[in-house]
């Protein structure tokens, strides 16, 4: 259950936390906003080929690379089953 979700300032690193109760399993996330960019001069409008656009998101990813694993192993058997999926989930965001 995701039981938070914050905006942060643009260059805060993004964040993660979870809660165990016993019976459930709480999510926050802390996700930053990006910074105004600069206007620039505008352009002609036109269809953007699929290699362009495969080039403009290839560095996106690297977003959640402040995004640090949870660490270290849980007693717990169900517990270290959610952390490793959560750390799995992390890893998987990064390209």
């Amino acid at each position: 259950m995701v039981e938070a979700v914050d905006t942060l300032d643009p260059g805060m690193p993004a964040t993660v936390g979870v809660n165990y109760d016993g019976g459930n399993v709480r999510f926050s996330f802390g996700i930053p906003r990006g910074s105004d960019g600069a206007l620039g001069v505008p352009g002609a409008e036109r269809e953007v080929s699929l290699a362009e656009l495969q080039n403009a998101i290839l560095g996106a990813s690297a977003n959640t690379n402040a995004v640090s694993t949870l660490e270290p192993s849980f007693g717990d058997p169900d517990l270290e089953a959610l952390r490793q999926k959560l750390n799995e989930l992390i890893l998987n965001g990064r390209r």
